[in-house]
């Protein structure tokens, strides 16, 4: 892990118990830092805190004063901080059931919102319940128990309509089209590959790491490894090539939603 990042989540989970005292039962890092895939000057930071109960409108803004970026300078793009509960960690829920969520940081556009009612429809519903499985996974716990104790995982069905979810939701954004290289592709790319992996081998990877196990043979083993290298400054794929991936990711793991159902017990 980037020694700056150490010493920021280290003084982050200090900051938290201050607010929050007894009842911050655990603290994790999750996303690229989770991951081992942790890019200084591309990555963001993401931390999960648990609860032991509910938190009061006051609490809330507190913890938010206190973490937000100006209080707390984040070394890396920015802060996406998520509070949950012990109960809900710990149900393997689909639904976002967060206390409060943060973004915050020097390149990263700042946004509170207060409760899981008021998350729009419009900006996905499904990232916590796959942030929760990968927490569940490869979680890295800075206080309390580990991970996979504190987060259950998903269900299989719940899994891959969350998954399903995401990758209509990332299609339905204006991308540039033609055979132009299109900054970004890679990650649409990289993305998808690691919805493929944890659904055909049950393990969440990072981007990169997914896009390896994947590039290695199959059709579309070129494009996968065009995406690697762009991560490391390389050409990026065109937008229509990373949509038309996207899309072939997105029906094979719909298409085993419709197998799931066809075997289901009456």
């Amino acid at each position: 892990m980037d020694a700056a990042v150490r010493r920021y989540l280290a003084d982050l989970v200090a900051a938290a118990r201050q607010v929050l005292g007894d009842d911050l039962v655990g603290a994790y890092a999750a996303g690229s830092v989770g991951l081992d895939a942790y890019q200084p000057g591309r990555s963001d930071v993401d931390v999960a805190l648990v609860c032991q109960r509910g938190l009061g409108e006051r609490t809330k803004r507190d913890l938010v004063a206190r973490l937000r970026h100006e209080a707390l300078p984040c070394p890396a793009r920015g802060l996406e901080l998520v509070v949950y509960t012990r109960a809900v960690a710990g149900f393997g829920t689909p639904a976002p059931g967060f206390e409060v969520e943060l973004n915050s940081g020097p390149r990263m556009p700042f946004r509170a919102t207060w409760s899981a009612a008021d998350r729009p429809a419009a900006d996905g519903l499904f990232w916590y319940g796959l942030d929760r499985s990968i927490l569940h996974q490869r979680g890295y716990a800075l206080l309390g128990p580990p991970a996979a104790e504190t987060f259950a995982d998903l269900c299989p069905e719940d899994l891959r309509r969350l998954l399903v979810d995401a990758l209509g939701w990332w299609l339905a954004l204006p991308t540039p089209g033609g055979d132009a290289p299109a900054p970004g592709a890679e990650d649409a790319v990289l993305g998808a590959c690691r919805s493929l992996v944890r659904v055909r081998d049950g393990v969440w990877l990072s981007k990169v790491a997914a896009g390896r196990r994947l590039a290695g043979s199959g059709p579309h083993a070129e494009l996968i490894a065009q995406c690697v290298a762009a991560r490391a400054g390389g050409t990026p794929p065109s937008g229509t090539q990373a949509r038309a991936f996207q899309r072939g990711v997105r029906d094979e793991i719909a298409a085993g939603m419709d197998s799931d159902r066809a075997v289901r017990p009456a």
